[in-house]
């Protein structure tokens, strides 16, 4: 397909994401203040996309991250062998008291009219603490990659995350492989790692290495301050300023080929509309809107975005590769946790129409 895209065909690896790796505790619809127990999810926004396109997707695919060596750690890196990712590891020493630690993000997840809460425990984070030079790309590369990833969630983390993705972004261009990236603006970790104001200039450093990017019309605007057209529009479902942004991302940014985001109605907690929209190579496409009926809304974005790059690997019309990465999505809002519990076989079914009747 025309997607503007050179896709490898053959690689040892399919897609290698960078970022950090963390866990998620969550009480369910229990607020923490009042929460006696926690399921543990492994997440991160970047290994999400790897975990689901092995698991679901049947890719070869790999991760690039910190890990400690302690029982958290572990609890992690057996999570990430069970999803099928190999992982590239700079492991650290945890000193019993301090860390450095692997990062906890805790969310409940809202019930009806309460929406879900998220916040963090970062501190002394190992990821943080990645810069350039601490990973051999040639060797992670040497039997081909066909695609890198990374966001800006690992961005965010420090002054020398943004310097380590720029590196594994030029390391991939040089091995022949697709780079995307997320932009999913974070203002709380921005705001910790300096200050809002200093987004935007290592977004765009970023940006300047990328094919196809992921994010939504405030991604664009606060997180590579590119200012929006004078248009309202008449939903969160009305795809008119994110495409009229377009053109000004792409005179910013004329290598990038491919834009997308999610949208997302949410009605409430348990109920939200759902569709996707993407320009590709000059081209802009969109999906129906499903009624979703919600049990995690975690991950959601990140299941999309797996499953429309999946699409593109697999070389599908861009019409089908939306449709897989919306259906995806959709389907990730059903299980708990951050990763995929989906079939290929229900991503399919979902794309092509099929109702929620019970399968015997």
């Amino acid at each position: 397909m025309d997607y503007g895209l050179k896709i490898h065909t053959n690689a040892a690896l399919d897609f290698v994401s960078l970022g950090a790796l963390v866990h998620r505790l969550d009480p369910g619809v229990t607020p923490f203040r009042k929460a006696t127990e926690c399921k543990i999810h492994v997440s991160g926004g970047e290994f999400n996309c790897a975990a689901n396109l092995a698991d679901c997707f049947g890719l070869r695919t790999g991760i690039v991250t910190a890990m400690v060596d302690y029982p958290i750690g572990d609890l992690i890196a057996e999570r990430v062998r069970a999803m099928g990712v190999k992982p590239f590891y700079k492991r650290f020493k945890h000193d019993g008291v301090r860390g450095p630690n692997m990062a906890t993000v805790y969310s409940d997840r809202g019930f009806g009219v309460r929406p879900p809460v998220v916040f963090y425990n970062r501190c002394n984070e190992a990821g943080a603490l990645l810069k350039p030079g601490d990973f051999d790309w040639k060797e992670i590369f040497s039997g081909g990659v066909r695609w890198f990833h990374s966001g800006g969630i690992f961005a965010a983390l420090s002054p020398t995350t943004s310097e380590l993705i720029i590196e594994g972004m030029q390391a991939a261009k040089s091995a022949g492989a697709v780079v995307s990236f997320d932009l999913n603006y974070r203002p709380k970790l921005w705001n910790v790692s300096g200050d809002g104001e200093r987004a935007a200039p290592v977004l765009r450093r970023i940006v300047q290495n990328v094919d196809v990017l992921v994010g939504n019309e405030e991604d664009l605007q606060k997180g590579l301050a590119i200012s929006g057209p004078e248009v309202a529009a008449k939903s969160k479902l009305d795809p008119s300023v994110f495409l009229g942004m377009i053109d000004r991302v792409v005179e910013s940014y004329p290598q990038i080929k491919v834009v997308a985001t999610t949208m997302r109605e949410v009605h409430s907690t348990s109920r939200h509309s759902w569709s996707a929209v993407a320009w590709i190579n000059g081209k802009t496409y969109s999906t129906p809107t499903a009624e979703l009926d919600v049990y995690d809304r975690v991950g959601g974005g990140d299941g999309f975005a797996s499953g429309f790059f999946f699409g593109l690997l697999s070389n599908a019309p861009p019409e089908e590769a939306m449709r897989l990465g919306w259906a995806h999505g959709a389907l990730m809002t059903t299980f708990p946790g951050d990763t995929t519990m989906a079939t290929l076989e229900q991503v399919r079914a979902f794309a092509k129409g099929a109702s929620a009747r019970i399968q015997r």
